[in-house]
């Protein structure tokens, strides 16, 4: 009689079979990194997008292994000024954090705005509702005034 252990049942099952465990010391497929183009190659591949005819502009795209929507983004950069290729331009701008203050201010302002909504709207039903009860009571008194019609 054999003692199975936990890496005889891994190794045996036949769930895992040809799936890698991530205790394995050689992986296959390392996790992809995320490219990072310099301001210089977008500038350049923006030009060359822009100058080439319109049959040619797909060419360039799956030369390079880039999308329309790189070229959009790029362009879009170069014209607000984004692609001077100073070395701000390389490290991306982070917003500042706000704090606990800040974020319990923003959170009160829009109740407060949606509660004076509110207030508008109910404001305005009771104008209504007001208006509507004084022509009610101006049609009860006309109509306790009038004679009722005479059958004959």
């Amino acid at each position: 009689m054999r003692v199975s252990t936990p890496s005889d049942e891994q190794s045996e099952s036949p769930d895992l079979a040809g799936i890698p465990t991530p205790t394995s010391a050689t992986d296959p497929a390392p996790r992809p990194t995320r490219r990072v183009f310099s301001p210089e190659y977008k500038l350049a591949m923006v030009a060359e997008y822009e100058n080439a005819p319109n049959g040619e502009k797909g060419a360039i795209l799956r030369r390079e292994g880039l999308y329309s929507s790189h070229i959009i983004e790029w362009t879009r950069a170069r014209d607000a000024g984004a692609l001077t290729g100073g070395p701000a331009e390389s490290a991306p701008v982070k917003r500042a954090k706000r704090t606990a203050e800040q974020v319990e201010l923003e959170k009160l302002r829009r109740r407060n705005e949606k509660l004076e909504s509110d207030l508008k709207k109910t404001r305005m039903a009771l104008d209504i509702m007001g208006k509507a009860h004084a022509l009610l009571d101006e049609l009860s008194e006309s109509a306790e005034n009038d004679e009722p019609p005479t059958r004959s």
